[in-house]
């Protein structure tokens, strides 16, 4: 998986492409930490939108970004997951967790 993080305005967005799975979950770490110490920034965007692929391990480091965020006092949503991610998010009820935008 590749892993870009940016900052517009007051929201970081960590964009994802390829399988999101255990095998990722360094990079996902190291795009997250970068995330939420941008200063300035209240909200985390995850970019879904080149993700071919996530499965249940992937499901839990998006809710451990929840988790860090919430502590650092920021919030977290999920941007332009289709297809079959956005059947697995929608499975495992993520959007009553996150926004899904």
């Amino acid at each position: 998986m590749d892993t870009s993080v940016s900052t517009q305005q007051s929201q970081a967005r960590i964009q994802l492409s390829g399988r999101f799975d255990f095998n990722s979950h360094r990079e996902f770490r190291d795009a997250v930490d970068k995330a939420l110490g941008s200063p300035g920034t209240t909200e985390v965007a995850v970019d879904l939108g080149n993700v071919a692929y996530l499965d249940s391990s992937a499901l839990g480091m998006l809710l451990m970004l929840r988790d860090k965020a919430k502590t650092s006092g920021k919030t977290v949503c999920l941007a332009n997951a289709r297809g079959s991610v956005r059947q697995v998010l929608d499975i495992a009820n993520f959007g009553k967790l996150f926004p899904i935008v």
